[in-house]
């Protein structure tokens, strides 16, 4: 089954490869004979369901969480190990589409408005005055 990450990418099942593992946690004596930990791995690097400029920046921007160019993600979630294929998947999906998200807008530093430096003065002069007040006074 392909893996459908948005409208413009879709990442055919014979790029995907699984890998079952016995998983640890709850599940008794069922656990001990059942593989239903999951990896889920692809290799960006060789992927034809890329185009270059994709490629280069899954490569760039998930370069600490790559093997030689393949990225794995694991599901150990749940008992049944078709529920961790689907989150796997969706794990899978979910990095993938948040990798090739554009860059948030730089943001650009603004100064005060004229009206809130005037009132954060007289603020300021408000309270010097009543300090001021609170002060014994004094006799030449």
């Amino acid at each position: 089954m392909d893996l459908e990450v948005s409208p413009a990418l879709t990442i055919p099942a014979a790029e995907l490869s699984w890998r079952f593992s016995r998983s640890s946690g709850p599940g008794g004596q069922h656990v001990n004979t059942s593989d239903s930990r999951v990896e889920l791995s692809w290799n960006i690097a060789e992927s034809a369901a890329l185009t270059e400029e994709q490629r280069t920046v899954l490569l760039s921007r998930l370069g600490r969480r790559l093997v030689a160019g393949v990225v794995t993600v694991t599901a150990s979630e749940q008992r049944s190990q078709l529920r961790n294929r689907e989150i796997a998947l969706r794990k899978l999906a979910e990095l993938v589409t948040a990798a090739l998200a554009p860059d948030p807008a730089t943001r650009r530093p603004s100064k005060p408005t004229r009206g809130s430096a005037r009132r954060h003065r007289a603020a300021k002069q408000q309270r010097s005055e009543t300090k001021r007040q609170r002060q014994r006074p004094y006799a030449d």
